[in-house]
């Protein structure tokens, strides 16, 4: 299961009524004042990888899924020594969870190598 069906659910198991429609309006989405935003990303190939190097350079963090990468491809390799540079240039922190993603985060803010339930 990637990373994106996690977030969405299995597609083809739900039904509308499944759903609660949420009218935008109703919430506050204007939100100038924040400090960072989350950045989800869909790593294809190398070129995705400008878009989230500019966004940790911008002191925003970003949940990268990698699973449509094959894992013995050098790609991998690539993106992953690239991401980590930006991660030590910026002083963030980078963790790979699974074979599907890969989280960055901007200049001090660490993930935690412990989960909080079991």
């Amino acid at each position: 299961m990637g990373f994106m069906s996690k977030i969405l659910g299995d597609r083809d198991a739900n039904t509308a009524e499944d759903y609660v429609e949420l009218n935008l309006d109703d919430f506050d989405t204007a939100s100038s004042d924040a400090a960072m935003q989350v950045h989800i990303a869909e790593i294809q190939g190398q070129q995705d990888v400008i878009a989230i190097k500019d966004a940790i350079y911008d002191g925003d963090l970003v949940v990268a899924d990698i699973t449509r990468l094959r894992t013995e491809d050098t790609t991998v390799e690539r993106i992953t020594n690239e991401l980590q540079q930006v991660a030590r240039e910026v002083d963030g922190d980078i963790v790979q969870k699974g074979d599907d993603q890969i989280l960055v985060t901007p200049t001090g803010v660490q993930i935690s190598r412990e989960k909080l339930t079991r």
